[in-house]
């Protein structure tokens, strides 16, 4: 764990300018198991129905659990996006009795805590940031403090490729960016499979193409498709 400085949260900032509102997503969700106790985490976003969906993560494995949350129904992120405020659960173990099949998914992942803090804008929660740690405990008030700043800027990102788009209402905004995440993640899917390599590996090399060219993810990730023959 390391030290936010002014400097860290100036680029974080800046960030915000890019139009790729997932690339600004992935940053913010690493940097919130960079800076602080945790090890994990993901953000999860509500589409126009109501329902979640996973939009970044720090791996594979976070993004596993995070999903485990959505198909059982159970889970910190679905009670902070549910109640509008941070759900923290120093032993996810304690919680079997609400959450019976998260929290032996959680375990299976080896996470034994969790901690979910909410994008909110003007009482409207648009999705969490929830965090995992292979040990018990609860975030020091630094660690919340800070994850609520950096949920805050996840927000804010949202709302920034809004403004970028005035011709999409929020909503439509919110599954755009649902969309975009499907074809990227079948794009790491391909590049693991033809490279030999992890599909977390591969969303590295997803990125690096994407900033290396100024494009956003899911143009170089539908391109990649196309070049595999899995988009028309």
């Amino acid at each position: 764990m390391s030290e936010p400085d002014d400097d860290a949260f100036s680029a974080m900032a800046d960030s915000l300018a890019d139009s790729d509102v997932l690339d600004v997503l992935a940053d913010l969700v690493r940097a919130s198991t960079r800076h602080t106790s945790a090890t994990e985490g993901g953000i999860v976003l509500v589409d126009a129905g109501g329902d979640l969906h996973v939009v970044a993560s720090t791996s594979e494995r976070a993004a596993d659990v995070e999903e485990a949350q959505l198909g059982t129904l159970e889970g910190p992120a679905l009670d902070c996006v549910r109640g509008g405020e941070p759900i923290e659960v120093p032993e996810i173990a304690d919680r079997a009795d609400s959450w019976p099949r998260f929290s032996r998914l959680a375990a299976e992942g080896g996470f034994r805590a969790a901690h979910a803090t909410p994008m909110r804008l003007r009482g409207r929660t648009l999705g969490s940031l929830c965090l995992f740690s292979p040990e018990p405990g609860p975030l020091s008030d630094r660690d919340a403090a800070l994850v609520q700043t950096l949920a805050d800027l996840a927000t804010l990102s949202v709302l920034q490729q809004h403004a970028l788009d005035r011709s999409n209402a929020l909503g439509d905004q919110l599954q755009l960016a649902l969309d975009s995440r499907v074809v990227i993640e079948q794009a790491k899917g391909a590049i693991a499979q033809s490279m030999g390599i992890t599909v977390d590996e591969a969303f590295t090399v997803l990125r690096r193409q994407a900033r290396s060219t100024s494009r956003r993810l899911r143009d170089v990730a539908a391109e990649v498709l196309r070049a595999e023959g899995r988009m028309g």
